[in-house]
Formats: structure tokens, sequence, C-alpha cells
């Protein structure tokens, strides 16, 4: 499922069966020594699917450790990001001269508890999730808004090492074309030059899964923008010429 959201340069790996089989380098151990179940597995099998797509790259598995936020330490020519909710762990990584930064999450198919939309949806976006609920049941969009602000998250703050709000980012649905765009709403003070403007990416739902993945293209050549943009990355007007 997440490889049909990312584009071929990202190697992607997922699962839906635990791999308590996995054994992990000491310094992860130490991770989770004294962890409850739920999480030893979880964070087990996330480097699992971590070390599958080293190899993909053509890289040797290295220990995957939190860092600042939680957000993974990838070795220095690589980016990455893991995700994992009930019955699915998914890793996506690529090389840092094909892709700036990744953010993916997976979550359940399911509604938010009552009130949670409203602490994380902007009034637009409560609008348009409100309106495909009623026409599209069948996807719970509000917890694909939540899906899409995390894979939003995850993949500026490798990029800015600045932390952002829900509030700090529109989120627009293509429900028809499974693609997203996320416009960030930085006031001057909280802007850097360079920084992006916004996100583009895809998202699904299969097999009770929501998902959303964001790949932010390596800076590159200026190029006609037929050929530069593509499904999957952002436009060159959503993101500027830094990344």
């Amino acid at each position: 499922m997440i490889e049909n959201l990312l584009p071929p340069q990202v190697a992607a790996v997922e699962t839906t069966c635990d791999r308590m089989d996995v054994v992990l380098f000491p310094e992860e151990e130490a991770q989770i020594a004294g962890a409850v179940d739920k999480r030893r597995r979880e964070f087990t099998t996330a480097r699992w699917c971590a070390r599958r797509a080293m190899g993909q790259l053509g890289l040797p598995a290295v220990p995957v450790l939190p860092g600042t936020r939680g957000a993974p330490r990838w070795q220095p020519s690589v980016v990455g990001s893991i995700t994992h909710c009930a019955g699915y762990r998914a890793a996506a990584l690529a090389r840092t001269s094909d892709v700036a930064a990744i953010g993916i999450d997976a979550e359940p198919n399911q509604p938010l508890p009552e009130g949670v939309l409203e602490s994380i949806g902007l009034p637009r976006e409560r609008a348009w999730v409100r309106e495909l609920q009623r026409t599209t049941p069948q996807v719970a969009w509000d917890r694909l808004l939540f899906s899409m602000k995390e894979s939003v998250y995850k993949a500026w703050y490798p990029l800015r090492k600045r932390p952002l709000e829900f509030e700090d980012a529109l989120i627009t649905v293509d429900p028809r074309q499974g693609t997203f765009q996320a416009r960030l709403l930085l006031g001057p003070a909280e802007r850097r030059d360079g920084d992006p403007l916004g996100f583009e990416g895809r998202w699904s739902a299969v097999n009770g899964v929501v998902l959303s993945a964001i790949a932010v293209p390596a800076l590159v050549p200026a190029a006609p923008a037929a050929e530069w943009t593509r499904a999957g990355a952002p436009h060159r007007e959503l993101v500027g010429s830094a990344r």
C-alpha cells in the first residue's frame, strides 16, 4: 500500500504482522528495556521494516534510535520516516541525493474520539471533513486529516528542526485523485528564509488503515514545471527553491 504513495526513489516496507524474530542492536534494545509488550512489538517490527528498506537501498543495517521529539535518527546519507498503528507497521527511506525529507503516517480507518477534530482541524478543514463524511462515509476523513497533519510534521521537522502545531498547516484534499496539499501558515516571526511554503502528498484508505505520505524532492537544477512536478512531490510554487 505505502509504496504506491511514494516516488520510486523511496524504499518502502510495510507489514501487518509483528516480527519478533528480529535481533535488535544493543543501542535499540536499551531504548525499550522494560517496555510493555505493545511498545516492544511496535518498536521491533518498525526496525525490521527499516532494515529491509536499507537493504533495498544497498545499505547495511544500522541502529535506528529516536532523536529529538522522537524522530528517528538516520545515517547521514539517508532520510526516512516510520509509522505504526494497530495491525500495521511501515518504514520509508531514501538517499539524501534523491529526497530531502519523508513523512508517512498510518492510522486506523475509524473516526476520531469526540471533540478531537475540533482540536486539530481548522474551520475550512472541518468543513470538508464533514462534507466528505456525508458523501463518502467509508473513509474516516477526520482520522485521515489527523494522519496528513502527522505526515506534514514528520516531513517538516527534519528539514527545519522546529515544531509545528496542528493549526500551522491548512490541509486540502482531493478525494478522487488521492492527493492532498498542505499550506504552512507560519507568520513572519516564525518563518525563516528558505522555509517551504507547503507540501503535497498522497493518501489511501485500504484494509482498515488510512495512510498519508509526503516525499520532498532533493534540490535539483531548474527544469520546466511539467518535468519537475509529479504526484507525491511538492509543486514548485508551494515549496520554492530550498528543500
